[in-house]
């Protein structure tokens, strides 16, 4: 086998365990990917992610312990390479107030140190929303892994908000966003003209 359909191979078999979870979470740990791959399996994935880039894809590395970049510790997720848009959004089986929720939900999160009583999550959810939608909502998001519940219901970052969410964009759009001034009906005009 010549050096090129080495690595032709190679490419293959990182695509494979990255597009195919074998897991109960998607991704690959780095250790994985060196007993496949051999100890250059770097190399490999930048050769791949070069080509997945021209897909709209790319590989997103994510380390458990941010103090410790150690990457046979560190998982390896598939994602896209920008932001879904809202009809992307809509069209991928995601409601509008359902990602408002859990938007809420992760600046909650964030504020709070990375860890939230979902008690406290709930009482403001309910401010907008019915408490079963509120509730549906929180645990739709737990299933899909962009929250943790713990057994004692403490709410915590899951490993899709990691991957697929950058935590500094979310809060600064959350902080710019404005609330939209109610328009005045021509009711409103005159009386308060009338004061």
């Amino acid at each position: 086998m010549s050096g090129e359909e080495r690595i032709s191979r190679k490419l293959m078999i990182a695509a494979t365990m990255l597009f195919f979870k074998s897991h109960r979470s998607p991704g690959v740990r780095g250790w994985e990917l060196k007993n496949r791959l051999g100890k250059n399996y770097m190399k490999i994935l930048e050769l791949l992610n070069h080509k997945l880039n021209e897909l709209g894809l790319q590989i997103k590395t994510v380390f458990e312990d941010e103090s410790s970049q150690d990457l046979d510790r560190a998982r390896f997720y598939i994602t896209l390479t920008h932001p879904l848009t809202m009809s992307d959004l809509v069209t991928s089986d995601y409601r509008i107030d359902e990602v408002a929720a859990l938007a809420i939900t992760l600046s909650i999160i964030f504020s709070r140190g990375g860890k939230a009583s979902l008690r406290d999550v709930l009482e403001i959810l309910e401010t907008k929303f019915p408490k079963w939608k509120a509730e549906t909502y929180i645990e739709r998001a737990v299933r899909r892994g962009y929250i943790n519940k713990s057994e004692d219901d403490i709410l915590s970052i899951g490993w899709r908000t990691r991957v697929e969410l950058d935590q500094k964009e979310l809060l600064k759009a959350i902080i710019e966003a404005q609330p939209q001034p109610e328009k005045k009906t021509d009711k409103d005009t005159q009386e308060d003209m009338q004061e």
